[in-house]
């Protein structure tokens, strides 16, 4: 056993290696073992301090945005930006995961390595149903990924021309992917940034479409094979925010709720320029008719308020037409700091995408995937919680610990007024907390988490963050999902999201409902047992 262990990490140093200076190294060198969550030589993996219980990570080393994400033959697909040597940003890889309910993973070999043209970066992957690039079969239809090249050594040079984008292909249900031999299928244009395509098939227009991010617009691309595209148009200049890159785009067709109206979304990760700093995401409703998206808003909506959740994009070919996504929970402030060895980088929950009318425009919705339900353990409920400073939730309940959904609805009761502030508090014994507050006075959502952290590793830690939110007359229903070093937000079905991370020293072992200057009822409480993933 130890001697097969020895010969696996030198295979993967080598492969490593050589695809760094553009060697070939044959696909048995990768082998095709998989990972299984199981498989650890001292028993603690998946068990180490901060690790997500209920959240993908990789198994061992470096992740970043997810990428390639694709369902075919009852398979959702995961491939994300992946370094395997180190749990730092490095030459990126393609990793690969994949699963059948959304929630528990299978690890899979790296699917891309990179070569002589470069780093394999951010990119998509569809299914071509009806094979118009001629890679697959009819009954055999090849899975496509679509990813950036980046080329170091041009950029080393001092080039433009660094990036483009290329395609692989696989016919055995993503096990084992060949790169096209006439890459890359677009070349740079002439623009420093220029990556992360997202494609898909338009069928009014009978073409693919590819979106791309070209420094701080996104560039659209058609092509009926795949594999030779044209240029269609751009948007971007001069709406939206525009203090960073423009990366991770995303562009889909949603149907407004309650309505026969169906709008189109583009999704636009930006870094930096988020609202609680740094790397976040955007988006823009509007129309696409095979060639151009517009649309009349002009100002930033934010899907996620909080401080970690980006390049999110969504899975091709999902069942039932649902649109789901999911987003790297992290930040560029200090993605490469946080206190973490054995691994780094983790996913956000998937979420249900949908589309709902808000005053004069639209507002992009997100929820947790309905099979997260199939993690729930023990649940203990309240009926009416009356709150005057603080309640906790967790005392003489042993599951009440972290992985655990919080749910509960609040409304201003007749005759009384709510406190200034109220929310959730998380707290351990070194009085280490994260808290999750409703301000009243000034109607916004925040976070509090400095001092959520065991250790500094960061000035950009540490912080305050809000989100603006009027509640309406009726009241308003909080759904908390909070894993060992997470935390993510979803207010009246996900009209407002916010995601953020903390390092405790220790875990938190208190859950406190909380109130400020005044007293708060809150209602329909329930505590929620999620069992670990792994």
């Amino acid at each position: 056993m130890k001697q097969t262990k020895l010969i696996a990490r030198i295979l993967k140093r080598v492969t490593t290696l050589a695809a760094l200076t553009g060697i070939a190294i044959l696909a048995a060198c990768t082998g095709n073992k998989k990972t299984s969550a199981t498989e650890t030589a001292d028993g603690t993996l998946y068990r180490e301090k901060y690790r997500s219980q209920i959240h993908f990570t990789p198994a061992e080393h470096w992740m970043n945005d997810p990428n390639g994400m694709v369902y075919y033959r009852g398979e959702y697909h995961l491939f994300y930006q992946h370094y395997p040597e180190k749990s730092v940003w490095g030459p990126m890889h393609w990793g690969h995961a994949v699963s059948r309910d959304l929630v528990h993973w299978e690890h899979l070999p790296i699917a891309l390595y990179p070569d002589s043209l470069g780093y394999i970066f951010s990119g998509s992957a569809v299914v071509d149903w009806k094979n118009t690039s001629g890679l697959g079969t009819p009954d055999n239809p090849a899975l496509l990924a679509f990813f950036t090249y980046h080329n170091p050594e041009i950029e080393k040079a001092g080039g433009i021309d660094v990036e483009s984008q290329a395609l692989a292909y696989s016919l055995d249900n993503g096990r084992t992917w060949t790169k096209y031999a006439g890459n890359p299928v677009l070349k740079n244009p002439g623009i420093r940034d220029f990556r992360d395509p997202k494609v898909f098939w338009h069928e009014d227009s009978g073409q693919w479409i590819m979106s791309i991010a070209a420094q701080q617009v996104i560039h659209f691309y058609g092509s009926k094979d795949a594999l030779n595209w044209t240029y269609l148009s751009e948007f971007g200049q001069g709406v939206g925010c525009h203090e960073g890159v423009w990366e991770c785009p995303d562009l889909f067709p949603l149907p407004v709720q309650g309505t026969s109206e169906t709008k189109w979304v583009l999704i636009v990760n930006i870094n930096p320029g988020g609202p609680a700093g740094g790397s976040a995401t955007q988006y823009f409703v509007g129309h696409f008719d095979g060639k151009n998206f517009r649309s009349n808003q002009q100002e930033s909506r934010w899907m996620d308020y909080g401080k970690d959740n980006y390049a999110g994009v969504t899975w091709s070919d999902a069942p039932d037409n649902r649109r789901i996504l999911i987003g790297w929970m992290n930040n560029w402030q200090y993605a490469g700091e946080k206190p973490c060895v054995k691994w780094s980088g983790a996913c956000t929950l998937p979420r249900e995408m949908g589309l709902v009318k808000s005053g004069n425009g639209y507002l992009l919705t997100s929820v947790p995937v309905k099979e997260l339900d199939k993690l729930q353990g023990e649940t203990a409920t309240w009926d009416k919680l009356k709150v005057e400073k603080s309640f906790d939730l967790a005392k003489g309940l042993p599951f009440a610990q972290a992985p655990v959904k919080l749910t509960f609805s609040l409304k201003e009761q007749p005759g009384s007024s709510l406190a200034d502030k109220y929310g959730i508090c998380l707290k351990n014994k070194q009085g280490e907390c994260m808290i999750v507050g409703y301000d009243n006075r000034n109607k916004l959502f925040y976070i509090d988490r400095t001092n959520a952290t065991g250790e500094t590793f960061s000035d950009k830690f540490a912080c305050i963050h809000s989100a603006p939110y009027q509640v309406q007359p009726d009241g308003t229903e909080w759904e908390v999902v909070i894993d060992v070093s997470s935390l993510e937000l979803f207010v009246d079905k996900g009209r407002l999201v916010m995601t953020d991370v903390f390092y405790p020293s220790e875990p938190f072992d208190k859950m406190e409902l909380f109130t400020k200057d005044g007293v708060a009822t809150f209602s329909n409480v329930s505590v929620t047992q999620l069992k670990s993933i792994w």
